[in-house]
């Protein structure tokens, strides 16, 4: 028999989808772990959930690709029932560099990933969940960036750019469906011990900009996964339209 409820974590392979993945399951929730090339990885956290007695099941899907998002959506509900919950953790940034010296392709691919895929995954979630439309209301959280306020100047201007459009479509879209039963949140990480700053080609980012941050070291993405159950939880069932920045006082 199906959870009362089943989670999907776009990007749930690795960093703060994985974590996110892992600590919902120990919670109760039932989980589709969403990926796109690491199947191996996949895989392997759905046999870690389901070992520590949680379960979950593993999903091939590009977020950044409209046309594969419904069909996600789809094969998810199928197989382990309504969704009542979303986390849009999906994301790039592209090869750090000044604006100037960007790859074009990579400003495209992470506004298309980052940004309009997870408008077109929360609308699919909205018409599924939405009292309106025969649902029974659920959750959404977003995950944005401390890179939003800040600007990433000389780094990545146009992924600050994507989790600024990610902030204002948040604090929109909840005012929108709020009374469909459906609360939508974002939370904001600053500084994360995760591998997204090799993939940018900056390994050796965090060990470079912890000790300047006020809390004087990186966070863990089990520290922001802790932010986005709350946002699930009933214990917030009056919040909506709210950004949770866990960024150490960044």
């Amino acid at each position: 028999m199906a959870s009362e409820k089943v989670l999907l974590v776009t990007g749930g392979s690795r960093g703060i989808g994985a974590a996110t993945a892992k600590l919902t399951a120990a919670r109760g929730w039932t989980v589709a772990v969403n990926y796109v090339d690491a199947k191996d990885r996949a895989d392997a956290l759905v046999a870690e959930i389901e070992t520590a007695g949680g379960r979950a099941a593993a999903f091939k899907a590009d977020i950044g690709d409209p046309h594969q998002i419904a069909p996600l959506f789809d094969a998810v509900e199928q197989s382990l029932g309504p969704l009542t919950g979303l986390v849009n953790s999906a994301g790039r940034v592209g090869r750090s560099s000044p604006l100037s010296d960007c790859d074009p392709g990579d400003v495209v691919r992470t506004i298309e990933l980052n940004l309009i895929g997870l408008i077109l995954a929360t609308r699919e979630a909205v018409r599924r969940m939405a009292r309106s439309r025969g649902g029974a209301g659920g959750a959404i959280v977003n995950l944005s960036s401390a890179a939003a306020t800040l600007g990433s100047s000389g780094e990545f201007v146009w992924y600050a750019a994507s989790k600024g459009g990610v902030d204002i479509f948040t604090e929109g879209v909840a005012r929108e469906v709020a009374a469909d039963g459906i609360r939508i949140n974002a939370v904001s990480p600053g500084m994360i011990e995760t591998e997204i700053h090799a993939s940018a080609g900056d390994p050796g980012r965090v060990a470079r900009i912890a000790p300047m941050l006020p809390m004087k070291r990186a966070g863990s993405p089990e520290e922001v996964a802790e932010a986005i159950l709350w946002l699930l939880s009933d214990a917030a069932s009056y919040v909506t339209g709210a950004n949770i920045r866990v960024a150490g006082g960044r």
